[in-house]
């Protein structure tokens, strides 16, 4: 049976096919041969590697640069300038709303001096329609009192006559019994209408 041996040192390789007796004899030759210091060393810098590193670096540097940050610049403007419309369409909306606003208070107070004038005139018309009805009512009462009155003094005057008429009878009767002579109606009652007018202006 063939085992297959693989020795090598910094970039060159070896690999040797060999026997079950030459593999133990080629295990210890590889363990007496000397190996560079710079194998040894688990993090010395090879330069094919950081060329690697430095290349992958400056390419995805590129990348970023030139293909990721154009479009996330990109985003973030488009989004600074959502921003910035959306406040100013609030504003705007805020603005007109604040218009409104004072335009229904305007209304409003339009409203009410209009209301408070209704009023005002309703007032001044009902007032003079009170006074004017209040007027004639009085002028009626006073029609009404004049001739009433007016009726008291012609009942009075009649009344006083037709007194004056029954108590010159009476004085007549009385008279003329008194004395045994007849006495003159007229002047007896001349005589109780001078008497009754003189009591009656006491």
């Amino acid at each position: 049976m063939l085992t297959a041996v693989v020795t090598g040192s910094g970039e060159s390789l070896e690999v040797t096919f060999l026997g079950e007796h030459q593999v133990v004899e080629a295990l210890v030759a590889a363990e007496d041969k000397e190996v560079p210091e710079n194998d040894l060393n688990p993090i010395a810098i090879e330069m094919k590697e950081l060329a690697w590193g430095f290349g992958s670096f400056a390419v995805m540097a590129l990348i970023f640069r030139y293909v990721l940050y154009p479009k996330l610049k990109k985003g973030m403007d488009e989004r600074a300038a959502g921003v910035r419309r959306d406040r100013e369409a609030a504003e705007a909306l805020t603005a007109s709303a604040r218009d409104d606003v004072a335009g229904y208070e305007a209304q409003v107070a339009s409203l009410r001096a209009e209301a408070q004038q209704r009023v005002e005139g309703a007032r001044a018309t009902l007032e003079a329609e009170r006074a004017e009805r209040l007027a004639a009512a009085n002028a009626e009462i006073a029609d009404r009192r004049g001739a009433a009155m007016a009726e008291v003094d012609a009942a009075r005057v009649a009344a006083q006559d037709d007194v004056e008429a029954a108590v010159a009878d009476v004085v007549a009767t009385f008279a003329e019994r008194a004395t045994g002579r007849p006495v003159d109606q007229t002047v007896v009652r001349n005589a109780v209408r001078d008497t009754m007018g003189a009591e009656v202006a006491q």
